[in-house]
């Protein structure tokens, strides 16, 4: 499951560096998350880091439109890191 910033989000700037795989830019008005470079941070770490660095009560959440089993994170983990 790939996570959504929500229009909650304030542009706080605290998730985009903490992202391991990049999957986080800035959009049209608010952060944006890449669902084909979210893993969840599975692989990198045992949650989200985004999740944990966001002062905003469920500003990033996970996204209905693109869920994933963890076994499909950590697939998409290892292709995003050239270890296939």
């Amino acid at each position: 499951m790939a996570l959504l910033i929500t229009e909650k989000c304030i542009n706080c700037d605290m998730c985009d560096p903490e992202c391991p795989n990049e999957a986080i830019t800035f959009g049209a008005e608010i952060y944006e998350i890449d669902p084909d470079k979210c893993t969840e941070c599975v692989g990198h770490y045992e949650k989200p880091t985004c999740q944990s660095v966001c002062p905003i009560t469920n500003c990033i959440i996970i996204d209905p439109d693109n869920q994933e089993t963890n076994d499909e994170l950590l697939e998409k983990f290892v292709k995003l890191q050239g270890l296939v």
